[in-house]
């Protein structure tokens, strides 16, 4: 054991040995921090030389040109300038400033540094230094140079000015970027600005507690103005979501340009504490206010001198009323931001009531308070010597719905305000409107093509069940001469009871009808149903996991046979549980005997008047039974005995289904369609509620006549809402699109899927680690059970938490399955952030399996 442990500490670290060569590919997932310490604003336009860099200079000036600035810091940081050197933001301020500082007769030590620029804009700022030649990487341009106003006595305000990314053409940045080289990815771009950040004030010594720092990123051009890379500002900087403050248009057409500058940023989630217009006397600020309705204040300057040889100092001084009140509501903004983080976590105790949580066992310490969410990361707030957002991998895509990339979440955000505001809402039954109909013919050409003729709409994935059983029960009865019976009689009455043939382990969501069709379980018992009876004949199925190395069949002991081979329950690749050649093993034969046996004794009315009237499965893995991925030639065995037996099929893919499992229906990997399946989830992208219960023609047919009373009464307010709709048509475009979803391939067939997500050695050796009873992975989800004793395994073990509380701190948000850990990712996601995810998981596991070992000895 010793040896076989030994040789797998060394096989891992030379992965990370591997891994740092390649190092540069995984800069790009990086987690940001950023401090909130300090105030740190974004500076916007509506357009192009609106006064960006005046608003910035004027907010400066506020702050530190006062007689009760000694000591404090600010820091204005220009990402993106073009047109350098003969255009400098960096430069101007720092210069005014200093002449400020002068005219009011006030200390101050300034500074002005340009980090970097493409290669002309070098040379032409430094011919002597830089000759052109084929390079078009950027240049360390190291350029620094600093001013000291000072007083005897007085320790001086600092002003650091800074230009992180220069380029000499007076261009849009990507064009810019385009023509002279030096291309910066985003990454890039938002990480080392993330650096500048952090160090341009606390290598100051701005102390925590105290506002004496303040920090202002000023953008380059409009709101939609283009990065170097092509990105639109308004998404490149939305990881960091930095309050901010949009300079408006004062001139004729310019409240048009600002509130559609407004309106795109609030789109994306930025917070905008204030509006600053110039004045150019037609009152722009008067129509603004009123259609902001005092939610953000419109302050006005007066107008800008177009004289160049002004030097401005009168225009600021005649300004400095309105720079102060914006600082003021800067400061105060950010104030009431930090008392609200600070006193969520105690006030979500006092008034929540979490879902599926022990409530003592979360104090407030350990409450995750969630700024926003961009792409696959949460911002977090947290609190460990000082305030700051960090980025947390929601390795539980939130509760298994979520799917968009950072650019999805703003399409669907935008599609689904397009819905909010065309139609609001409006009632389903009798009607139709283009959001339903096309989210209808989606489904029926994707998760329903070849099989799926109708498409039921409801709220939430537990209800689509509920729905489903329904249409089975009337199917089952229709077929079975139970419906001609009971209409004959008593059309409200009947003497047959109908029960669902299901597996032990499964879940179908928290409503009492769903409820009843699972088996018992920790969700079901007295103390969380005391209505629950278990109508359901619940078979014990087999399972398939990985462990040390191998694919391997665990049989329930009724399986167990002397004529089964190792070839039938051991398997080289995960692909070979899918082979359709497997129905002709032995193990298949043995599955199909048993599920006939079960099935034959509700084949005839029994002295109960007990049958079974539909079939309900989770199609491969059952999530909230502990992410155990059931034999698919069982399940299809499953099915062909009750095709036999005309039972309705039900397939509960309102988890696994539009790729989750890295196909868009867990049917494909069956290899058989159900008659009736629900999906939810992803298949809004995650973002709103919204589920669909799918069926034959021949289930629907069962439901129509001359009466009423024959039709499927069941519905909800909200059903085939228009945003719910929407946002569902454009996640299932998206994800099944490979110019949007990079991830879809066809390499292994004519059908689409996923390529794979997660690293096949580093699964590999996961499955042999010495704490790991076993590993799942398919599509999104990597699952693994750690090896505990049986009296501290199953939901309600806490044997994880520690492992959990670890992962949280490196940048991982997951929530266990009592000893079960997984990591669920989007369609979306990148194989290497995949990766990176896996390898903290890895390292965390090493460090919890020390410690329980030391506790063991002890």
């Amino acid at each position: 054991m010793l040896l076989r442990r030994h040789h797998h500490h060394r096989l891992f670290r030379l992965r990370l040995l591997l891994l740092h060569h390649h190092h540069h590919q995984f800069q790009s997932f990086s987690t940001l921090t950023i401090p909130l310490s300090h105030p740190t604003y974004i500076i916007w336009s509506s357009n192009t030389s609106l006064g960006k860099t005046l608003v910035s200079t004027g907010l400066s000036s506020s702050f530190l040109l006062s007689p009760s600035s000694s000591s404090k810091k600010f820091l204005y940081l220009k990402p993106l300038q073009t047109g350098f050197p003969s255009d400098s933001d960096s430069r101007f301020l720092f210069q005014k400033l200093s002449s400020l500082s002068l005219s009011r007769n006030l200390p101050l030590f300034s500074s002005h540094s340009v980090l970097l620029s493409s290669l002309p804009a070098a040379k032409s700022f430094k011919p002597n230094e830089f000759s052109l030649n084929e390079s078009r990487e950027m240049c360390e341009l190291g350029f620094y140079e600093e001013k000291k106003v000072l007083e005897a006595g007085r320790v001086a305000p600092e002003l650091v000015s800074e230009t992180i990314y220069a380029w000499e053409g007076a261009l849009s940045p990507h064009f810019a970027a385009e023509r002279e080289g030096g291309a910066v990815e985003d990454s890039e771009l938002v990480k080392r600005l993330e650096t500048r950040l952090k160090e341009g004030l606390l290598e100051g010594g701005v102390e925590r507690g105290k506002l004496d720092g303040f920090c202002v990123v000023e953008t380059a051009g409009g709101v939609a103005s283009p990065g170097p890379s092509g990105t639109l500002q308004c998404d490149l900087y939305r990881p960091l979501r930095f309050p901010g403050v949009l300079v408006g248009d004062g001139r004729l057409g310019g409240i048009s340009g600002t509130i559609s500058a407004y309106e795109s940023l609030k789109l994306r989630g930025y917070d905008v504490v204030a509006i600053v217009i110039e004045d150019h006397g037609l009152i722009n600020e008067i129509p603004l206010k009123s259609y902001l309705r005092s939610r953000v204040p419109v302050f006005v300057l007066p107008p800008i001198p177009q004289d160049p040889s002004n030097d401005l100092m009168e225009w600021f001084d005649e300004s400095c009323n309105v720079f102060n009140s914006l600082k003021d509501i800067m400061l105060e903004a950010y104030l009431e931001r930090m008392r609200r983080l600070n006193e969520m976590p105690r006030k979500a105790g006092d008034v929540f009531w979490w879902p599926f949580t022990q409530h003592k066992l979360v104090p407030p310490s350990t409450v995750t308070v969630i700024d926003s969410r961009c792409g696959e990361n949460f911002s977090v707030y947290k609190v460990q010597n000082k305030e700051y957002i960090t980025q947390q991998f929601d390795a539980c895509a939130s509760w298994w719905t979520q799917g968009p990339d950072a650019t999805l979440q703003t399409e669907l955000a935008r599609d689904m305000g397009y819905a909010a505001a065309r139609f609001g809402h409006v009632m389903f039954p009798e009607n139709v409107y283009e959001p339903a109909l096309e989210c209808a013919e989606l489904l029926l050409d994707g998760v329903g093509k070849g099989w799926a003729t109708r498409v039921y709409f409801s709220d939430n994935g537990s209800t689509a069940i509920e729905i489903a059983l329904k249409m089975a029960f009337r199917k089952f009865s229709s077929d079975h001469g139970i419906l001609p019976e009971l209409l004959k009689n008593n059309p409200t009455e009947s003497c047959t009871e109908l029960m669902v043939l299901a597996l032990k382990g499964s879940y179908h969501g928290d409503t009492l009808g769903a409820m009843e069709a699972q088996a018992p379980s920790s969700f079901t018992g007295f103390l969380q149903q005391p209505w629950y009876t278990g109508r359901g004949l619940f078979l014990d199925p087999p399972t398939v996991f990985m462990h040390n190395g191998k694919w391997t069949v665990s049989l329930p002991e009724v399986f167990h046979s002397a004529t089964l081979k190792p070839e039938d329950t051991t398997f080289r690749s995960r692909d070979e549980i899918f082979l359709k050649s497997r129905d002709e093993s032995n193990l298949a034969g043995l599955y199909s005997l048993y599920v006939s046996q079960q099935l034959s004794q509700y084949s005839t009315l029994s002295e109960t008047n007990k049958q079974i009237g539909a079939l309900i499965m989770e199609p491969i893995i059952q999530g909230a039974g502990g992410m155990h991925m059931v034999d698919p030639l069982f399940q299809r065995m499953l099915v062909n005995e009750c095709r036999h037996c005309r039972i309705p099929v039900i397939f509960d893919e309102v988890f696994t289904g539009f790729w989750r499992l890295g196909v868009e229906s867990a049917a494909e990997l069956l290899g058989c369609v159900p008659d009736i399946a629900c999906f939810g989830k992803l298949m809004t992208g995650g973002i709103i509620p919204l589920a669909a219960t799918m069926a034959t023609d021949a289930i629907f047919d069962s439901f129509t006549g001359d009466s009423k009373l024959k039709a499927l009464l069941h519905g909800h307010s909200y059903s085939a809402h228009a945003m719910g709709c929407t946002a569902a048509a454009k996640s299932i475009k998206w994800f099944k699109d490979p110019n949007t979803n990079l991830n879809i391939t066809s390499e292994k067939s004519q059908k689409m899927m996923l390529r794979e997500l997660w690293d096949a050695e580093l699964v590999q050796q996961f499955s042999s680690h010495p704490s790991i009873s076993r590993v799942v992975t398919l599509g999104t989800l990597f699952a693994l059970e750690l090896q505990a004793d049986e009296s501290d395994a199953g939901y309600a073990s806490l044997y994880a938490r520690s492992l959990v509380q670890m992962l949280r701190e490196d940048g991982i948000y997951t929530r266990p399955l009592g000893n079960v850990i997984y990591v669920m990712c989007g369609p979306c996601t990148s194989p290497k952030m995949c990766t990176l995810q896996l390898l903290k998981l890895y390292t965390k596991l090493e460090e919890f399996t020390l410690v329980k070992t030391k506790m063991n000895i002890i």
